[in-house]
């Protein structure tokens, strides 16, 4: 069971996937940094906030001279939770501090706060011995500024510890603030983008869509040109091109139309003598043996007419074979079909001669057999009794080149311009006029040249040379180099 064809995609969706996919993309990786810089920016701003904060509880410590221990100094801070109340921005944030005496002593603030540990960072980005960093306290993340404030006093001075600590709603909150609204923008980017592909497509695939109903409201026999003065440059070259394969078509049903026209024409009368031949005979208003003779002759020429029109059919399909076709040597062939004509170059009393260099050609062993069999015998016949005839074929890279040259007649111009059209001869010929059209497909068919042409000298025409030259093959070509080197 045949599966059924894929079904290619409009161009309305390839424009829509080869746009907005690599669009989704960027914004993709455009609102994962976005977020990321959000963040940041939450962060430097808030980050202002925790330093003000610390450097306000650093303003309240003092240094007193009453502690325990030989009156060395000891700090106090007179700070309470209330105090810290106009530094949180609103009640999705809470603020959490310490202060750590000169020694690591818990002076003042949360006692469950662990106290810091670390270092200053060599350079920071602030007039200030302070340094951030992001932990968790009771199960939160926070954001942490740690300010190390120096205290003096009547009784010393010494280096306090100020920590304090923020929870991350609020920056959370404000870094998706800025997230949504420029992702909702980006949609609406993305939005407008598919309709204007969509609408454009639309009108640019206009002329194409009327030119289709046109051509779908065309009758069978319609092959004129296609007239699209509306289309887009773009798709001037497709309606040129089909209309050049509209030409040839109409050009092809035209020939194949002429061609059945007058084969049957050329079937039908030696078919309409055979049989008043038949009634003669049976009505024996003609003798027996000369009935039979009569009818051997009709159904000769009628059988000669039927195998050329199969060499013609098998010449066009030449033309759509695809494979590589196989080397022969044309000269071999040549000597053949000569040999075989040999009887009836004997009957004209011809003056014969034949010269021939190997010649390897692309083509099938019938072919060339076909098309030297067509040539030799025209000039055969067109050749009074006792002139010449000279066939040459000669190596000359990058082509094979037969030279048949026959004593006849010769052609007029306008009797060579028709002998290559299907039943078309010249006077006097006793053919169907198939065999030069056989030889014209075949020569097409390897990409080869076919001439006539007449040999006169000053007064009167002495000859016809019948010329065609075939492509050497590659192995042809390369014994032609090695022959000249």
């Amino acid at each position: 069971m045949r599966r059924p064809a894929a079904r290619a995609h409009s161009l309305r969706w390839q424009l829509m996937v080869g746009i907005l996919l690599p669009v989704m993309l960027l914004i993709g990786f455009n609102t994962v940094s976005l977020y990321r810089q959000a963040l940041q920016a939450a962060d430097t701003a808030y980050d202002r906030t925790l330093l003000a904060t610390a450097k306000s509880i650093g303003e309240l410590l003092e240094v007193s001279a009453d502690g325990k221990e030989g009156n060395k100094p000891q700090l106090l801070a007179k700070l309470s939770y209330s105090a810290l109340e106009p530094f949180e921005a609103d009640n999705r944030s809470r603020i959490y501090y310490r202060v750590s005496g000169f020694g690591g002593e818990m002076v003042s603030g949360f006692e469950d706060l662990p106290a810091w540990q670390g270092q200053l960072p060599d350079q920071g980005p602030y007039a200030a011995l302070v340094t951030f960093l992001d932990a968790k306290y009771r199960g939160e993340p926070v954001r942490m500024a740690v300010l190390l404030q120096p205290v003096a006093g009547a009784a010393g001075q010494g280096m306090a510890t100020i920590q304090v600590a923020e929870t991350l709603e609020l920056r959370h909150t404000l870094a998706r603030q800025i997230l949504i609204e420029t992702v909702w923008r980006q949609a609406v980017l993305v939005l407008v983008i598919g309709v204007v592909v969509v609408v454009v497509v639309q009108k640019a695939t206009a002329p194409v869509r009327r030119l289709s109903h046109q051509l779908m409201a065309r009758t069978e026999d319609d092959l004129s040109p296609i007239q699209a003065p509306d289309a887009p440059r773009e798709w001037q070259p497709l309606v040129e091109a089909t209309n050049q394969v509209v030409e040839r078509l109409s050009h092809l049903l035209e020939s194949q139309k002429r061609f059945v026209r007058d084969a049957s024409h050329q079937l039908k009368t030696p078919l309409a003598v055979l049989k008043l031949q038949v009634q003669s005979a049976r009505q024996g208003d003609v003798d027996a043996l000369q009935a039979l003779a009569e009818i051997d002759q009709t159904v000769g020429r009628a059988t000669q007419v039927a195998n050329q029109m199969l060499a013609l059919a098998k010449v066009e399909q030449l033309h759509q074979e695809l494979e590589p076709l196989p080397t022969q040597d044309w000269a071999a062939l040549t000597r053949d079909v000569a040999l075989d004509l040999a009887p009836l170059i004997a009957d004209h009393q011809l003056d014969f001669d034949i010269e021939t260099e190997t010649a390897p050609v692309n083509s099938h062993a019938w072919a060339l057999r076909e098309l030297t069999r067509n040539l030799l015998h025209n000039a055969i016949c067109h050749s009074p009794s006792g002139g010449s005839l000279r066939i040459t074929l000669l190596n000359i890279a990058p082509w094979a080149r037969l030279q048949i040259a026959d004593s006849g007649p010769g052609l007029t111009a306008e009797q060579q311009a028709r002998l290559f059209l299907p039943f078309a001869s010249g006077p006097g010929s006793q053919g169907s006029g198939l065999g030069l059209a056989i030889c014209h497909g075949i020569v097409q068919s390897l990409g080869g040249r076919i001439r006539l042409e007449n040999r006169s000298s000053a007064t009167q025409i002495q000859g016809l040379d019948a010329i065609v030259e075939l492509p050497l093959s590659p192995a042809g070509l390369e014994q032609h180099s090695d022959t000249r080197a």
